[in-house]
């Protein structure tokens, strides 16, 4: 992708070298009677005093301990590529909800590592990036990226691009209200049937990131050859169905919470070709239609 000169998006909250602990951790009250123990016994309380001002109680009762954090070159070249993928999204969103007579308010961007502390709880970077509608946030751990080229095979900068510009996607469905309604129906109806409804939000939102960046390119000439390729190979390697296969040897078609290899690069691919946001309604058609 062509960023060069490219702004870097200033919502962002920098998290890396935070790790979380739980409730039962050790906690400030902990440390200090840590620190008596230690000066009873000839040591340097100050250590502990040291360990403590490292350390932040939140109110759920975790701790959030902060290290010296020195990242690679290559991860604060991604931390810097994710900033300006992301203000592209806040310019082309506000720009499309304009039209639309809507307001635009753009998600915060949190970086960390390990482990985080989110509105919707804990999470692990296993777990992969993800939006939380709590408190409005895209959360990923950059080394995401690296796992996708190693285990899936999927790389390059349009490739991870994609994988920002979906999770903004579902940001997109929670201001337009498509992500509450979805999910109120989903804790009412069967398991499968709220699977198949998270295969329409994955859907839509992997429209949604075409969406994006057929007007990133159109804004700013973002787009290089190769670019679609990349994009489109990332997101059949989320396949529900590759996925599934590499794990287990078998696909279980009820179980899909995402979308098929093909599905998901057809619905990303749409967005990208037309531009039109009004060809994203992945919810009126019959779900074998998808």
């Amino acid at each position: 992708m062509k960023l060069d000169g490219r702004r870097e998006s200033t919502n962002v909250d920098d998290r890396r070298g935070r790790s979380v602990a739980t409730a039962g951790g050790i906690g400030l009250g902990g440390l200090v009677i840590i620190g008596l123990i230690t000066l009873l016994m000839g040591g340097n309380p100050s250590d502990v005093i040291e360990m403590a001002g490292q350390m932040m109680v939140n109110q759920d009762g975790t701790t959030t301990t902060t290290q010296d954090w020195n990242p690679s070159a290559e991860e604060q070249a991604l931390a810097t590529f994710s900033k300006q993928i992301i203000a592209g999204t806040e310019d082309v969103w506000t720009k499309i909800f304009e039209a639309m007579g809507r307001t635009y308010i753009p998600p915060k961007l949190v970086l960390y590592s390990g482990t985080v502390q989110s509105g919707c709880g804990n999470a692990s970077s296993q777990m992969g990036p993800f939006y939380c509608s709590a408190d409005q946030s895209v959360y990923i751990d950059l080394s995401f990226f690296m796992s996708m080229k190693q285990q899936l095979g999927a790389d390059g900068d349009f490739a991870y691009a994609y994988v920002l510009a979906h999770e903004v996607g579902h940001h997109v469905q929670a201001l337009l209200g498509t992500l509450q309604q979805a999910h109120n129906k989903m804790s009412r109806v069967s398991k499968t049937e709220s699977n198949q409804i998270s295969v329409r939000l994955e859907l839509q939102a992997d429209f949604y990131a075409g969406i994006w960046a057929y007007y990133d390119n159109k804004f700013f000439g973002s787009i290089e050859p190769g670019d679609v390729e990349e994009g489109i190979k990332a997101a059949q390697s989320v396949g529900d169905d590759l996925l599934q296969k590499k794990s287990y040897g078998r696909t279980v078609p009820d179980s899909f919470t995402h979308g098929t290899a093909e599905q998901r690069s057809r619905w990303l691919k749409k967005g990208l070709t037309t531009g039109n946001i009004n060809l994203g309604d992945t919810f009126s058609p019959a779900y074998n239609a998808l």
